[in-house]
């Protein structure tokens, strides 16, 4: 998103461990004033708190302690945690993880909605769209009816017939990240017990050029998902060319949503007639209010999705097993003989 005057431009640092990705970062801040927003519940995750050591102690050593602590928040527990106990020694705004809620659920709180309203969308109108959906699903008096529920209903089913995958395709690059959550969202919740499909997301027509040809004659063990976008935010019109060398004058004065629509119907229709399993998601329009509606559902849709399945949704025990072996060989204290026994798996 581009920065809207009186919004600064977010970053993200500490969602790898990749060192020219950190250098590259400090390179685009060197002579800029910049803030860190440090979210961790704990204050020890590896990646935050690497990006976090080494931001802050630049921010600091570049325009002094005092500057720093007015630019550092800090997002996690309420109590514990070595972020917290540096918070509240160091003096940093804070705001708190609620304990309830994993990481994949916590859009909604302020592990997303800070850095939400730092880009300059409108948060208030997020949590509407959240909430209106959810006095919707618990006033109805037919559940079924809900779209959470006919989602994970047929996700499920399909996954009863031969799926073993799902494809959450948009055909706006806007969602493209909203994408990336999707698959954290039901990858981490459903990945259990050698169960749950696997949440694949793709940007259509663009992957279209690498993956149309698998989807359409593949093993057609997928089902797939279609979030489509009834309104564009802005319109653009084709325009005519005199020497029309590229043959387009015949969508001359159509505009682009038009074409979008055609390639998504076409794409819908090639798709179903190579035996493709298609379910449609129906978007009004993209904005605050409409993507709050679209996290709540999803959030719900995988929690029944999850129990139909006979697995806890809201666990991640497959989680911590590469981060005990990465403290073993990183020789973390405490891990001594996990650390010889890594290395002599490695040596064989």
């Amino acid at each position: 998103r581009k920065p809207e005057l009186g919004h600064p431009q977010v970053l993200f640092a500490g969602n790898n461990i990749s060192s020219d990705y950190l250098h590259d970062l400090m390179d685009l801040v060197v002579d800029k004033p910049f803030g860190i927003v440090n979210i961790s519940k704990s204050g020890t995750t590896t990646e935050p708190a690497i990006a976090f050591r080494m931001l802050s102690q630049y921010l600091v050593a570049r325009d002094g302690q005092e500057v720093a602590k007015r630019r550092i928040v800090a997002i996690t527990d309420k109590k514990r945690g070595a972020l917290r106990r540096l918070a509240d020694e160091q003096g940093y705004d804070t705001f708190v993880i609620p304990d309830n809620v994993g990481g994949r659920f916590s859009v909604l709180t302020p592990v997303g909605l800070l850095p939400i309203a730092l880009a300059g969308f409108d948060i208030e109108a997020l949590l509407q769209g959240a909430r209106d959906t959810a006095l919707l699903y618990s006033s109805t008096e037919h559940p079924l009816e809900t779209p959470a529920v006919q989602y994970a209903v047929t996700r499920q089913a399909a996954s009863w017939e031969c799926a073993v995958g799902e494809v959450l395709v948009a055909f706006e690059p806007r969602l493209s990240a909203l994408g990336q959550w999707w698959m954290q969202l039901f990858g981490e919740s459903e990945g259990k017990e050698g169960k749950g499909l696997l949440p694949l997301s793709l940007t259509y027509t663009t992957d279209l050029h690498s993956m149309g040809q698998w989807i359409q004659q593949g093993p057609h063990n997928i089902l797939e998902t279609m979030i489509i976008v009834d309104t564009p935010r802005d319109t653009i019109t084709i325009p005519t060319d005199e020497q029309n060398l590229d043959g387009l004058n015949y969508l001359a004065g159509e505009t682009m949503h038009y074409v979008n629509e055609q390639a998504h119907l076409g794409t819908l229709l090639a798709h179903e007639d190579g035996g493709v399993p298609v379910l449609q998601l129906q978007l009004p329009h993209i904005d605050a209010r409409t993507i709050g509606a679209f996290v709540y559902t999803m959030e719900y849709a995988v929690a029944i999705s999850g129990y139909m399945m006979g697995i806890n949704p809201f666990d991640q025990p497959g989680v911590e097993d590469y981060k005990r072996n990465m403290f073993a060989l990183l020789a973390k204290p405490g891990f001594e003989s996990e650390t010889k026994a890594m290395r002599q798996r490695l040596n064989k």
